[in-house]
């Protein structure tokens, strides 16, 4: 028995190591010089680059420090096999066309920070074809514990420069736009040019913010917005939800109401926030003589704050995975039903499944038919109504859970089929009554897309449930 297990473990290594000797010698053989190629021309223009990071407080308004890689070339990505090999394991899970999709895209991240520079990575990882990357400040000590690549030989870089170089180690082919520029007005038509198909917004600051999410808005772009990622430990809690479902974060609640405001935006926009309420404040600001300072007087740049607030690495790092996944995955074309905000417990859906209950008994005489208990109760409203009627009522929020649970009630959408994962509409009282009332086929002529829906959400969880063990 020993001998055959060191059989094994001999033929494992084996394998082991003839696979990354094909993948050395695909690597030596298809793209070895054009990689060498591209870090001469990096080397370049490395002089200039690192001069950016000099007076970068000074004249940042307005100034364009454009950094592209110029370098890249039309790479063939159905012919290039390292290409190929790099990505496997996106095209078994997306699909070569969704794939090339996300090769084909071009996605703009404005804000480098924490969140920002990690979305970036995972984005560039995921197989992005060409990524402008925008921040006007430069690599700190202390933003080493949550940034995604900076070392210690990176402090005082531009943050821009800083993932450029990093990112052009990862994906050669990759076309990187770095760009040491402060997003404002005068920035806006440049920075957001090219018709980008997606826009992140990973900035801090809420003015910025405001007006960088109304420009992508007016301009009809795809963007989706980061909140504070600051002072929160818990992982468990974060969420992507509309911006007008987002009360909870204090940040996204500022942001709502400038937007609602001053630009009219009130629903629309996509935003990566958590649940749970700080755990810290800003930090008192220090004078270099130790003692309680104006913030305000230490300002380089007008309306960014000095004073910072405690950040525990991984909360960052996690917000800006959920952005480029959520990216990723519009881009690809690849159906994503989010976790949506709901604030329901066990009570919740016990109440809404002795309700179903009820309503059968009165329907038929009987509640035989009843195929569902109270987990699939739970995944029926949260995954696939979303703690909402199927009509679109307004979605719960935490102030009124009970007040409109109280309103809601699952039926049959077939009354000829048992009520079931497949078979169970979310609707107010009222609603269930009139759909009761009804036949599909009706239904179907006078409300044809309503229709539609319900069916293909019906389809969704069919599939769904042949999944669950």
């Amino acid at each position: 028995m020993p001998c055959k297990i060191s059989s094994m473990m001999l033929v494992s290594a084996g394998g082991v190591a003839i696979g990354c000797c094909v993948t050395l010698v695909l690597i030596k053989s298809n793209s070895l010089k054009r990689w060498c190629w591209r870090e001469t021309k990096q080397r370049s223009v490395a002089s200039s680059v690192r001069e950016l990071a000099i007076g970068i407080a000074g004249g940042l308004k307005g100034a364009n420090y454009d950094v592209l890689n110029s370098t890249s070339e039309a790479v063939n990505f159905l012919k290039d096999e390292v290409l190929r090999e790099q990505f496997t394991r996106n095209v078994q899970f997306f699909g070569l066309e969704s794939q090339l999709q996300v090769y084909n895209a071009f996605v703009v991240v404005v804000g480098l920070g924490g969140v920002g520079s990690h979305a970036a990575a995972m984005l560039l990882r995921s197989g992005i074809g060409r990524i402008r990357l925008v921040d006007f400040d430069q690599v700190s000590l202390s933003s080493l514990n949550r940034h995604a690549v900076a070392t210690r030989g990176d402090v005082g870089m531009p943050k821009a420069i800083c993932l450029r170089d990093h990112f052009l180690r990862i994906f050669p082919e990759c076309c990187v736009d770095a760009r040491v520029q402060m997003y404002d007005a005068s920035t806006e038509q440049d920075i957001l040019a090219g018709q980008p198909d997606f826009v992140l917004d990973c900035i801090d600051n809420i003015d910025t913010k405001v007006s960088l999410l109304a420009a992508c808005v007016r301009k009809g772009l795809r963007v989706i917005s980061a909140t504070g990622a600051g002072a929160r430990v818990d992982p468990t809690r974060i969420r992507i939800a509309d911006l007008s479902e987002s009360s909870i974060d204090p940040l996204s609640r500022a942001v709502r109401h400038r937007l609602r405001r001053e630009h009219q935006i009130a629903t629309g926009i996509p935003v990566v926030f958590s649940t749970e309420k700080p755990r810290a404040k800003l930090i008192p600001f220090k004078g270099p003589n130790g003692e309680d300072a104006d913030p305000y007087d230490y300002q380089v740049v007008p309306g960014f704050r000095v004073r910072i607030i405690p950040v525990m690495g991984s909360i960052p790092a996690i917000f800006g995975q959920v952005m480029a996944s959520y990216v990723t995955t519009k881009i690809a074309d690849i159906q994503v039903n989010f976790e949506p905000l709901l604030f329901l417990d066990r009570d919740h859906y016990k109440i809404l499944h002795h309700r179903l209950i009820e309503r059968e008994e009165v329907r038929f005489g009987t509640a035989t038919d009843v195929e569902v208990d109270e987990e699939e109760v739970a995944y029926v409203v949260r995954e696939l109504w979303h703690g909402r009627s199927a009509r679109g009522q307004s979605p719960m929020v935490a102030s009124g859970r009970w007040r409109y649970v109280n309103k809601l009630t699952l039926t049959r959408w077939d009354s000829s089929k048992s009520a079931s994962v497949t078979n169970l509409v979310l609707f107010t009282f009222q609603e269930a009554e009139e759909h009761d009332a009804t036949t599909l086929h009706k239904l179907q002529e006078c409300e044809p897309e309503f229709y539609a829906m319900v069916s293909n959400v019906l389809q969704r969880a069919a599939k769904e449930h042949e999944l669950r063990p």
